[in-house]
């Protein structure tokens, strides 16, 4: 058991190497009435072609599995985990996104009791024949009630027109061809695979103690045998499959996003890029920036408009999204801007002040419960300390940004996704 602790905060957390495999993370905050607990897995939509280090051939799995079986580990011959945390008085959830499978639950009392819960139904699969054909008509139903959202459609549109072959397009519950090709037995062997111990991160915030974890942890989780998974993708062209989409949907602004491809050299992205975009992003667009109230002040945006650097295993796009009259006009604009800091850079002062406001943001992350408990199991996945950040925004620099700002944003590029509505 090791203590991490960050000076800045004056807090840290414990990082423990379970018996049973499992890396387990504790942030006791004592002073907090609630807890919140999350138990995942580094298995999401995009991984659908993969091989476990035991066997010798890679398999393939239709979209939306890793989703589909996130729904059915609630399930039990008794009561599902739902029913069960509703007699103890736990708000609890799951979620699937583009690289991990999350389980979660928070409370303000019953701890224990809830915390059994969490471990035993993650632990213990039941699938049947009969219960994942009823699950497929009910995502089938999710999956059509998704095509009706804007910002999703908007989203997976400019990821399609951005990639050629990676799954990151596909939307993460599947389709309804994929998902009907999946069997209680697909569902098993993935369990198998991916909710193997060594996979996995729990990670507990709040009001608890290291003690209370590891005891409960000690008497309900057993040894997996150690098992590493080995991900495959297709080759993937630098170039964009089209530069503009449109749809048009039951809607009264139109919704954008803007987003630049970025050529992997490396699987992943470190942290240090991440937060470099991200601080380039806020420099360009930020609602701080001139760019911002330019196009706020114009009546091109409203309070919808964000900015984000989208990235993950074999994906990364620089993205700009919100409502707009004339989205055209407006990804104009964030062009010329990204080109005037291309050509002129950004002030000291500019940066300064973006990467000032992203310190002050990253310490009041850490009054939040679930954001921590979450960044714990992101942090493990993505092979960094939850404390990184601040080591990072201490010693990064505008030259370093600025580098990054010219190895991406390259217009040629850009996809423009564009939801009108359907009386245009």
């Amino acid at each position: 058991m090791e203590y991490i602790k960050n000076d800045v905060l004056g807090e840290g957390y414990y990082s423990i190497d379970h018996s049973s495999g499992l890396k387990i993370f504790v942030y006791p905050k004592k002073d907090y009435a609630s807890t919140y607990a999350v138990f995942g897995t580094k298995y999401g939509s995009i991984d659908t072609r993969f091989k476990r280090s035991d066997k010798k051939d890679f398999i393939e799995i239709p979209a939306g599995t890793a989703h589909f079986l996130e729904h059915k580990l609630f399930e039990s011959e008794e009561l599902d985990a739902f029913q069960r945390y509703a007699k103890t008085g736990a708000s609890a959830n799951a979620y699937t996104s583009f690289d991990r499978t999350c389980y979660l639950f928070t409370c303000t009392g019953h701890f224990k009791e809830n915390f059994e819960i969490l471990l035993d139904f993650v632990r213990h699969p039941y699938f049947t024949e009969e219960t994942v054909q009823k699950e497929q008509g009910i995502i089938g139903q999710e999956i059509d009630m998704y095509k009706d959202l804007p910002d999703w459609v908007c989203l997976f549109n400019m990821l399609t027109a951005m990639y050629h072959n990676h799954p990151v397009k596909i939307d993460i519950a599947g389709t309804k061809q994929s998902i009907s090709e999946i069997t209680a037995e697909m569902l098993f062997s993935c369990y198998e695979t991916f909710y193997n111990l060594s996979n996995m991160a729990l990670a507990v915030a709040g009001n608890v103690t290291v003690e209370e974890v590891v005891e409960i942890a000690d008497r309900l989780l057993t040894k997996d045998e150690f098992v590493t998974v080995e991900r495959a993708f297709k080759d993937e062209p630098d170039a964009v499959v089209e530069n503009y989409v449109e749809e048009k949907l039951a809607l009264v602004t139109p919704v954008f996003c803007l987003g630049y491809k970025e050529r992997h050299s490396s699987p992943e992205r470190t942290i240090k890029e991440t937060i470099g975009k991200s601080l380039l992003l806020d420099m360009i667009a930020g609602q701080s920036s001139d760019l911002y109230r330019e196009l706020l002040d114009s009546g091109l945006i409203n309070d919808t408009f964000s900015t984000e650097y989208f990235n993950g295993h074999g994906y990364a796009t620089p993205m700009f999204s919100g409502e707009s009259l004339e989205p055209k006009k407006v990804a104009e604009l964030i062009n010329e801007k990204i080109g005037e800091f291309k050509k002129s850079g950004f002030t000291v002062d500019e940066f300064e002040m973006v990467r000032e406001k992203h310190y002050g943001k990253t310490i009041r992350a850490f009054t939040d419960v679930d954001t921590i408990a979450n960044g714990l199991v992101v942090s493990h996945f993505d092979n960094d300390d939850l404390f990184s950040e601040f080591k990072v925004l201490q010693e990064i620099t505008s030259d370093y940004c600025y580098e990054l700002l010219m190895n991406s944003f390259d217009s040629e590029k850009a996809v423009l996704s564009v939801i009108m509505p359907k009386d245009i």
